[in-house]
């Protein structure tokens, strides 16, 4: 039976009403209107479009706008007061023992462990930090026989601090100078420069930013949407070099920026917002694999936050729903060359569909949609 015109104008308005009742995020994609009326009528009274019902797992996702960087940022200050003479340059990596930067012609050197260097280290003392010294010797081949798991400097380290020494041409003390390592958690890539050569950087003053070497992204979202998630969750990130990476949250701050600046990029419908200073929490993504992630730093992304997840149930485009005459929603059916209409329970939104719930709605039935 041929659609009455009424029919045909109220597919705007269910899509509407549908997508502002998830206005808090999602996927709906609104139908719209056609330039001319008589372009969306069919002479034999069928809708301009069809879709199929589809069963399949629905997620009540939003998409943020990110920044992709690098992983565990942070600032290294001097360990010592003198001329900064060398530092490594932006976008290096620096590995085990590499040079991080030169004060007086004397270089820190990069070693691998959790406890910061706070102290000259020499035979006697015990801690964490001679555990990890200890360890890095080992890993550099410099102390064969030590035990890494003992935390006192022994004579034995004494002995391969003395052979790491020699192996940089430099006096064989023994004894290892606040000024002569810096520890960080791995391979470090220096993100910037915050001194230059010829400053005089002093004790407690950033030298360089450091960063891990492994890609992640950041975002920033208000803090009332950032309380639905949870670290482990799945994400997806379109790369600015096309494609996509998955990935999960690292970590969500605890501590919300009052301003809704910072590095992380605008959260809730990826575009910047001048005027929008509601606070908001800084969240970090870990990419499954990092090592397939390519584009330059600080690049904008946008990254896809899975939410709720629907398994299996019906669905079909947001654009195909009715605003029925009696109230509620419903879709148009199409077989065999005609039209029924179809009440239907609203479900899920996600990814431009939604969850659909009827009685004689069946998997392969075709709806009319208005053709875009």
């Amino acid at each position: 039976m041929p659609m009455p015109m009424k029919k045909r104008n109220t597919w705007l308005l269910a899509a509407l009403t549908a997508a502002l009742a998830v206005s808090g995020g999602g996927y709906a994609v609104l139908a719209q209107p056609a330039a001319d009326g008589k372009k969306e009528q069919r002479s034999d009274g069928l809708p301009p479009g069809t879709a199929p019902v589809t069963r399949t797992d629905l997620s009540s996702g939003t998409r943020v706008e990110g920044t992709l960087g690098y992983a565990k940022e942070r600032k290294l200050n001097a360990g010592g007061p003198g001329v900064l003479t060398w530092v490594a340059a932006a976008g290096s990596a620096v590995e085990r023992d590499g040079k991080l930067y030169e004060i007086d012609g004397k270089p820190v050197r990069l070693m691998y462990g959790a406890t910061p260097m706070y102290r000259e280290l020499k035979e006697g003392d015990k801690g964490d930090d001679v555990k990890q010294l200890k360890r890095n010797l080992q890993a550099l081949g410099h102390g064969t026989g030590l035990d890494p798991d003992d935390a006192t400097f022994t004579a034995g380290t004494t002995t391969a601090v003395k052979r790491w020494q020699k192996a940089h041409k430099v006096k064989e003390t023994g004894e290892v100078a606040k000024a002569d390592v810096a520890f960080a958690s791995g391979p470090q890539r220096v993100r910037k420069n915050d001194a230059a050569v010829g400053d005089e950087p002093g004790p407690g003053k950033p030298v360089i930013t450091l960063t891990g070497t492994e890609r992640s992204v950041r975002f920033q979202l208000e803090v009332a949407k950032a309380g639905t998630l949870k670290v482990g969750d799945k994400v997806s990130v379109a790369l600015p070099v096309g494609g996509t990476a998955t990935g999960k949250i690292e970590s969500v701050d605890t501590a919300a920026d009052p301003d809704g600046g910072g590095a992380g990029g605008s959260g809730g419908g990826g575009g910047g917002g001048g005027g929008d200073k509601k606070p908001k929490v800084e969240v970090s993504i870990a990419f499954d694999d990092p090592s397939k992630v390519q584009g330059p730093d600080q690049s904008p992304v946008y990254v896809s936050l899975t939410g709720e997840v629907r398994k299996g149930v019906l669905s079909v485009p947001v654009n195909a729903l009715l605003a029925l005459n009696g109230g509620g929603f419903g879709v148009q059916v199409v077989e065999n060359g005609t039209v029924r209409e179809v009440g239907v329970e609203l479900g899920m939104f996600g990814q431009g569909r939604v969850e659909v719930k009827g009685g004689s709605l069946k998997e392969g039935m075709n709806v009319g949609v208005p053709k875009l």
